[in-house]
């Protein structure tokens, strides 16, 4: 646990956009589950139960001490693998996908910890493993080998929008601390002479998903979910048509809208407003904890708050890129304001830890 005294700098502007953002999610999902018959639906009970949840995870890894939190998190993600391995065995199936483990009032979805688990992996490898290995590659190797393990188990359950997600963090850092060009040039490489075969590794479901990105695809089959979705968004106008007057999410037209598409259902009752301010409480979070990243003096604590942050910042991006037909469809929810009750705590967890960085930072400088 960290000093009493740490919590002077705690960072409240940080916190409230969380909470906001959050807020936000719980209200949209209420409004995209909304029945006459039924106003509060098991979704938004169970969106609402994992919120005050989630501000208790965020809670406790603001009191944990950031090193304690990466040095169990690199045992952790050695069970992770494990979990993976199992959900393939015998996790829950729904919608085509093996990807949850039945908890009772929810189904936990371990892929969703690699996004928090794989960074402080990461970070605690490379502080030990420059002290061992003169030569950078050798550094990396067992970094790269676990993460392509962990999106090779990913994407069998399948799950290609998380696995992506976890490979270009994992890139992206591994990149940051130095791996050489020449390593990201044979990927590429290796990448573009497997493209005439990918039709082979990726679903039929998730073929079509390209498909439609490239302008294929019947309107009233696969076509329709995204059009749904742009009829919804162009339909709102400049100030929506109020909460809970969404016609394309009230008459069932648009389908995942309490998930995937929540961003849909937000510009159909807020228009053009509602989305800029959703839009704007993101940037602000994001350009708050870059701010805070640029003043840490450590380079591996840099390194694990940015991973920390990164899966949200393409996660927002990614979402609201598919929902405005910018990126293919690829099934990643967007942070604090989709429902999911593994990626609301697995995105609390990450703030949480965050916020306690941010405290720390200044304290320790004071000291």
């Amino acid at each position: 646990m960290i000093q009493k005294q740490a919590f002077r700098f705690f960072d409240i502007t940080h916190f409230l956009l969380v909470l906001s953002i959050s807020c936000v999610g719980l209200l949209f999902v209420f409004s995209a589950t909304y029945r006459d018959a039924a106003p509060f639906s098991i979704f938004f009970k169970k969106q609402a139960f994992g919120l005050c949840c989630g501000l208790g995870i965020y809670a406790l890894f603001t009191l944990i001490d950031y090193r304690i939190s990466m040095r169990y998190a690199y045992f952790a993600y050695y069970l992770l693998i494990a979990t993976l391995l199992f959900t393939l065995i015998k996790g829950s199936i729904g919608m085509g996908a093996q990807r949850w483990i039945n908890c009772g009032f929810f189904k936990l979805q371990p892929s969703e910890l690699a996004k928090i688990l794989f960074p402080a992996y990461m970070v605690y490898s490379l502080d030990a493993a420059h002290k061992k290995f003169p030569t950078p590659f050798k550094t990396f190797l067992p970094i790269l080998i676990m993460l392509f393990i962990s999106v090779f188990l990913i994407m069998r359950q399948p799950d290609l929008g998380t696995a992506l997600l976890v490979l270009f963090v994992g890139l992206i850092l591994c990149w940051l601390d130095g791996l050489s060009r020449t390593f990201f040039i044979a990927l590429l490489c290796a990448t573009l002479c497997t493209l005439p075969f990918i039709r082979y590794v990726l679903k039929p479901y998730q073929q079509k998903r390209i498909a439609v990105f490239l302008g294929y695809g019947s309107s009233d089959k696969e076509r329709y979910q995204i059009e749904q979705a742009h009829i919804a968004i162009g339909s709102g106008g400049l100030c929506g048509k109020g909460l809970l007057h969404g016609t394309q999410n009230k008459l069932h037209f648009l389908p995942e809208g309490r998930t995937d598409f929540i961003f849909a259902v937000l510009c159909e009752e807020w228009g053009l407003v509602g989305a800029l301010f959703l839009i704007g409480l993101y940037c602000a979070l994001f350009f708050r904890s870059l701010m805070i990243i640029n003043q840490l003096n450590d380079r591996y604590i840099q390194l694990l708050a940015l991973g920390l942050l990164l899966h949200i910042i393409l996660s927002t991006i990614i979402n609201i890129g598919m929902v405005l037909g910018l990126l293919p469809v690829v099934g990643i929810p967007l942070p604090l304001m989709s429902y999911g009750i593994s990626n609301l705590w697995v995105n609390m967890a990450s703030l949480g830890w965050f916020q306690n960085i941010a405290m720390q930072r200044l304290f320790r400088r004071e000291l």
